[in-house]
């Protein structure tokens, strides 16, 4: 029986509603993107073109991730748990992090500092007070903490043996971490086994080494790059992240996709 024009136009008004009802519901069942913030040091903070070929390990782990899970790099040179916390720059952080994002934190190279008293923090006391407040804060928030233990700096012994330098803040955040239930990154653990496998001569690849500095404490991009592979197999190994979240764990990463930016204007940095 074939059916009138107005019974085929009552029909398609009945219709839609239940068309845009499922289009909403679909919409609204899209997961928006759970951001990864990064608070830390000089390891792994953003560098500018006055900085190259210099390169923190969050420049780099973008590459390792999918889009769905985005980075938004808060480290900064020079700052330990305590100035970065002091400065203001936690609460900037805490301001803008939403339930679902994740806060990864890795503090201790400027923690170390004994005669700086704005930098330096006790590893079995104040640094695990501040790195108290960074997880606290975190959770407060709805986000999950992950804490990362220092990368190693590029020391080797006479035997060419690598040598950890961090004394006693691995342990102590290692401490916190297991009784707070918190993710940790072991970089240090990871990065030290790396130094071995690739040795005295081949790490200097890796470390900020040009023809007017030898510096064993920051990376230059391949080096940034494969610390940033480490970031990305703990983050799976730890299970803060899923495998369909990370990729390119396994392959080449081209340099050339590293970029220094122009430094912001100090309009742009109102924490300094």
């Amino acid at each position: 029986m074939s059916l009138t024009r107005r019974q085929v136009a009552s029909a398609a008004l009945a219709a839609a509603p239940l068309a845009l009802a499922s289009t909403g519901t679909a919409r609204a069942a899209a997961p928006r993107p759970r951001t990864l913030y990064i608070a830390g040091d000089s390891t792994a903070a953003q560098k500018y073109a006055d900085a190259a070929p210099e390169t923190g390990w969050g420049m780099a782990l973008p590459f390792f991730l999918h889009r769905h899970r985005p980075v938004a790099n808060h480290a900064v040179n020079g700052r330990s748990s305590k100035s970065f916390a002091d400065e203001g720059r936690l609460e900037a952080i805490l301001g803008v992090i939403r339930p679902g994002d994740f806060l990864l934190v890795q503090f201790g190279h400027n923690d170390e500092k004994s005669q700086d008293p704005a930098r330096y923090t006790e590893p079995w006391t104040t640094y695990r007070e501040y790195l108290l407040r960074y997880v606290e804060g975190a959770r407060a928030r709805g986000a999950r903490p992950v804490l990362a233990t220092s990368v190693e700096r590029r020391r080797f012994d006479a035997q060419g043996r690598a040598l950890p330098s961090h004394g006693e803040y691995p342990a102590a955040m290692r401490a916190l971490a297991a009784e707070e239930g918190v993710a940790l990154l072991d970089l240090q653990e990871r990065s030290l086994e790396l130094w071995q496998r690739i040795g005295v001569e081949g790490t200097k690849t890796y470390f900020n080494w040009t023809a007017t500095e030898q510096d064993n404490t920051h990376f230059n991009p391949p080096g940034a790059i494969e610390v940033a592979r480490l970031v990305a197999r703990e983050l799976v190994r730890t299970r803060v992240l899923a495998p369909r979240d990370v990729r390119r764990l396994d392959e080449e990463i081209p340099v050339s996709w590293i970029d220094w930016p122009p430094q912001p204007s100090a309009e742009g940095l109102p924490l300094g």
